[in-house]
């Protein structure tokens, strides 16, 4: 017998979308919706009860903005990847052309072409912090750098670094499906051979290891809690890339004991979303 869902139509502002993505995929979610300031999640009936719903209304009143719970509803089965291809388009951001293998592709010698199949990991271009980074990224690749990709998502700025002529990449990401997800990508790109995609923490990284490129796509606090192994893991003279950011979290950035060590070199900014370049041991 094929298991019900309960539908939860959110009011949560649209930037703030991935962040509750992240939660709710943890208590259990198995497909998302987005359209606008509203967010739709589902859940498998049998995996919702009220000490859950608790711990929803929880994270969304810690999430502020007026964000609430609009609608609660049981609904039929559904098929997860057919609802999410729907919403994926390509899209072009900088250099690069993201498409999905479902999509039409174009012939442009003067783009690189991403293929991401996101089956509802992140990274999919569509967020300002993605497409930032991936605008970053040409100035920050010269080639034959070695890279470190923590919290890689579907792996598409591991695979963007490789494209663009870096040698490596480490990637790593806690969750299941995106690193499934971005170990599927690297295969469709032919770039497997060249990224290495672990499952877990800051702790898969092996140890003693530095690398040219250090980029890192996380929120905040995150990027604060690793900052000590972030910045260790960039070699002398290399380069760090930081953004989930928002424009007000610049500031503590910046001063943060660690990444005060390393030299400023630019803040590329999309909508309140922001991008930080470091260089490490260039005039510091």
């Amino acid at each position: 017998m094929q298991t019900s869902y309960i539908q939860l139509e959110l009011s949560v502002p649209e930037d703030l979308h991935e962040y509750i993505i992240a939660d709710f995929s943890d208590l259990d979610f198995e497909g998302f919706d987005q359209r606008g300031d509203i967010l739709v999640g589902w859940i498998p009936s049998p995996r919702y009860d009220d000490v859950k719903r608790e711990r929803i209304e929880e994270l969304l009143m810690q999430l502020g903005q007026g964000a609430h719970i609009i609608s609660e509803k049981t609904e039929e089965p559904r098929n997860w990847n057919s609802i999410w291809e729907e919403t994926i388009k390509p899209m072009k951001v900088g250099r690069f052309y993201i498409t999905p293998t479902w999509a039409e592709s174009i012939e442009d010698k003067d783009v690189i072409t991403l293929l991401i199949d996101p089956k509802m990991a992140f990274g999919t271009g569509y967020h300002e912090t993605t497409r930032i980074m991936l605008r970053l990224l040409p100035d920050c690749i010269a080639g034959g750098e070695s890279v470190l990709d923590a919290g890689t998502g579907t792996g598409i700025l591991a695979i963007a670094a490789i494209k663009l002529g870096a040698e490596k990449a480490f990637g790593f990401d806690i969750d299941e499906w995106s690193y499934e997800n971005a170990n599927e990508n690297t295969l469709l790109n032919q770039v497997s051979e060249q990224i290495t995609i672990k499952f877990g923490d800051e702790s898969t990284i092996p140890e003693g290891e530095q690398f040219d490129v250090v980029i890192a796509n996380i929120n905040r606090n995150i990027l604060l809690d690793m900052a000590s192994l972030i910045c260790n893991a960039v070699k002398e003279k290399g380069t760090l890339v930081l953004s989930g950011l928002l424009v007000e979290d610049e500031t503590i950035i910046r001063e943060n004991e660690f990444f005060s060590q390393l030299k400023h070199i630019k803040t590329e900014k999309e909508n309140d979303w922001i991008g930080l370049v470091f260089n490490k041991g260039k005039g510091v």
